[in-house]
């Protein structure tokens, strides 16, 4: 069996327990390395904030999410990416090809992502299968 890559966009829920139950799922169907791209998204509920704030807040998520990853067994890389979750996909996509993406938003109502469409909008985009997960609030690391 073919080893598949796959790409995970996630931000305040990369290290939460849906996505840790998705990673190992895959790792059951067969071969697969990840990439973990966390957006450098202006901190929440703050006004003013600098590029240097949101690349040291993505990077604490995505280390702490890498750690967890790991855990399950996963062979996963990770990035920091544009703050927008579409273009952070675009740059990972100029580097390497993915067979699918996984995109982790908090539930209806509370995610901007899903006020945005973005797991639907990534899909037509890219024209690769998205998956998307959804967290519990609770399961959020800030």
């Amino acid at each position: 069996m073919e080893e598949r890559s796959i790409l995970i966009v996630a931000n305040q829920t990369a290290a939460g327990s849906h996505l840790l139950h998705e990673v190992r799922r895959r790792m059951d169907q067969g071969p697969c390395r990840f990439t973990l791209v966390v957006p450098a998204t202006p901190p929440p509920g703050k006004a003013l904030w600098t590029e240097g704030e949101a690349n040291a807040q993505a990077l604490r998520r995505m280390e702490v999410a890498l750690a967890k990853l790991r855990e399950t067994g996963a062979e996963i890389e990770g990035a920091i990416g544009d703050a927008s979750p579409a273009e952070a996909v675009a740059e990972q996509l100029l580097a390497r090809a993915y067979d699918e993406i996984i995109v982790s938003t908090f539930p209806p109502g509370i995610s901007r992502w899903l006020k945005q469409d973005l797991p639907h909008r990534i899909e037509r985009r890219f024209e690769i299968p998205v998956t998307h997960v959804i967290a519990d609030r609770e399961s959020a690391s800030l």
